[in-house]
C-alpha cells in the first residue's frame, strides 16, 4: 500500500467494472479509526473502490486505536472544538484526496466523500472550500463547522455539487438542532441538497443506510459508471 498522508484501509470493488473505478473515502467520528466504517463497505454499491481513514490526532493516550480529526473540551458554553487542528484535518484531507487520486489511479470526477458525526463534519468542510475535488458528499450525524463557512469556494464551483445529510431525531451527542441549522445554511449556497430525519440515536440505522446507499448508487447513475464492457450497471 503506498505511503500517503493519513493512514487508511482500503475495500475494493466486489465487482468488475471499467477502470479507473468511482471512489468513496470514509471519514469516521470522534474517538475512532479507520476500521470502524468500513464494516458499512458490503451494504453499499459493489462498484465503489473505498478508502477508510484514520484521523492525525490521538483523541486520548489512554484509549489505543482511538483518533479525532480535532479536539473536544468541556467549556462553559457547552463542548467546544479545536478550530486549529479542524483546519489542519481539513488541509490534509484536501491534501489526501489528490495523493489518493495519483497513488490509485483514481477517477477524479467520480470520487465522493462520506463521513459520520466529526467526520461529517469535515466532509462537509472540504466540500465548501474545494468541491471541485469531489462529486458528492454524505454527512450522517454531523453539523457544520463555524469557520467553514468564512471561506466558502466561489458560488460557481458549489454549483449543483449534491449533498446528503442524515440525522436522528433523538440523536443525544449531535441534537438535530445542530442538523437542522446546518441544512438551513447550506441551503443559502447553490449545492443540491438532500436532509433527511430518522427515528435513531447518534448512529447510523438500516432505514438511513439503505437511504445512503441508495443516494450513492444514484450519483453513480447519472455518471455514467459502466461495467468492464461498457455498459451502464
Amino acid at each position: 500500500m503506498p505511503s500517503l498522508s493519513l493512514t487508511h484501509v482500503l475495500n475494493t470493488p466486489r465487482e468488475g467494472f471499467s477502470e479507473p473505478p468511482p471512489a468513496l473515502v470514509l471519514l469516521h467520528g470522534l474517538g475512532s479509526n479507520e476500521h470502524d466504517l468500513l464494516g458499512l463497505a458490503p451494504f453499499l454499491d459493489p462498484r465503489l473502490f473505498i478508502l477508510s481513514l484514520r484521523a492525525p490526532f490521538a483523541f486520548d493516550e489512554a484509549y489505543a486505536g482511538a483518533y479525532a480529526w480535532f479536539g473536544m473540551e468541556v467549556s462553559p458554553m457547552g463542548w467546544a472544538y479545536n478550530p486549529i487542528e479542524a483546519e489542519e484535518s481539513r488541509r490534509i484531507l484536501v491534501s489526501f484526496l489528490d495523493e489518493a487520486t495519483a497513488a490509485y489511479d483514481l477517477d477524479p470526477p467520480r470520487i465522493y466523500l462520506m463521513g459520520f458525526s466529526q467526520g461529517a463534519a469535515m466532509a462537509l468542510a472540504v466540500a465548501l472550500t474545494a468541491p471541485k475535488r469531489l462529486s458528492g458528499v454524505v454527512a450522517m450525524s454531523g453539523s457544520l463547522l463555524p469557520e467553514t463557512l468564512e471561506n466558502p469556494a466561489a458560488p460557481e464551483d458549489l454549483d449543483g455539487l449534491p449533498i446528503l445529510m442524515t440525522h436522528g431525531t433523538h440523536d443525544e451527542v449531535v441534537p438535530v438542532a445542530l442538523g437542522r441549522m446546518s441544512r438551513d445554511r447550506l441551503q443559502s449556497y447553490p449545492v443540491r441538497l438532500d436532509f433527511r430525519e430518522y427515528p435513531m440515536v447518534h448512529e447510523v440505522s438500516e432505514a438511513s443506510l439503505r437511504d445512503v446507499s441508495g443516494w450513492l448508487a444514484e450519483r453513480l447513475e447519472d455518471s455514467g459508471v459502466t461495467d468492464r464492457n461498457g455498459r451502464p450497471r
